[in-house]
């Protein structure tokens, strides 16, 4: 037996209002996305991490020449984060849409 449209829009209520915003995402890149804020905000807290580290230590060597590597592979990647964030988003909502639908049928069952 399926969901009821009144079970499914309960479901797509509880992912609109539990979904991350894009705006904050956007700020939060642009603004501290050195420090992986984004990644924090959008629960990738190990790529987030890194993330920060990689900045960090590229700082701290950069006199070395070593860090700027390590600075040119977060710059990349904080450029590649401007496209992966909307899509970050929408798997974050598929996540919770799939985990509200299993515990609507498993009532159901119940």
């Amino acid at each position: 037996m399926g969901l009821t449209t009144e079970e499914q829009i309960l479901i797509e209520q509880r992912v609109a209002n539990s979904a991350k915003s894009p705006a904050a995402a956007y700020l939060l890149w642009f603004f501290v996305g050195w420090a992986g804020a984004h990644r924090f905000y959008l629960g990738r807290p190990g790529s987030a991490i890194v993330m920060l580290l990689l900045n960090i230590v590229g700082g701290l060597t950069a006199f070395l020449l070593i860090g700027f590597l390590f600075l040119g592979i977060w710059g990349v990647w904080w450029i590649i984060d401007l496209f992966l964030i909307a899509g970050l988003i929408d798997a974050d909502k598929g996540a919770l849409r799939q985990s509200l639908t299993q515990q609507a049928l498993a009532q159901q069952r119940s």
